[in-house]
């Protein structure tokens, strides 16, 4: 049985507040990196564009993170080259934020290169954390048992989040 933790006027209202505080974090910046891990992060990373696009006059420059979850030491590929980020504000995005290790080997990849700032983003925070790493904008905070898994629901309406 599944149960809505985050339904789909609530995931929307999230990525809202999530953009405004992007664009406090980074009000005076003129380039912003968010890189979306793929699949769902990358979502998340695109429906943040839409809404800073329009609270904000910063260039967006998306990208896409792929990272393979069952052995994050294989290497990462981003969509855009590290040209394209170095010396900029980034927001690693993804959905959830389980024990901690997708964020930060995607964090690593990112510190191969200068950068301005960066900041990290997701909708559901488990605290499980198993690395040091945390999310600097969260949409929720949830304490779970470690056998309940969360599931993210982004590519097509309505969107949801849910336990199962």
């Amino acid at each position: 049985m599944k149960n809505i933790i985050l339904n789909h006027q609530e995931i929307e209202h999230k990525i809202k507040r999530i953009a405004y505080q992007v664009y406090e974090s980074n009000v005076n910046e003129k380039e912003l990196v968010l890189a979306g891990i793929e699949s769902n992060g990358y979502l998340l990373a695109k429906k943040l564009k839409t809404c800073l696009i329009t609270i904000s006059d910063i260039k967006i420059v998306l990208c896409k993170v792929n990272i393979d979850k069952k052995k994050p030491l294989n290497s990462i590929v981003t969509s855009i080259n590290s040209d394209d980020y170095k010396n900029k504000s980034i927001v690693l995005v993804d959905d959830v934020l389980n024990s901690g290790s997708t964020l930060m080997y995607g964090v690593k990849h990112f510190l191969d290169v200068p950068i301005k700032q960066f900041k990290t983003a997701v909708l559901v925070n488990r605290n499980h954390k198993k690395y040091p790493v945390k999310a600097d904008f969260k949409g929720i905070s949830l304490s779970t048992s470690l056998s309940e898994h969360v599931n993210v629901k982004l590519d097509k309406k309505p969107y949801e989040a849910f336990l199962n």
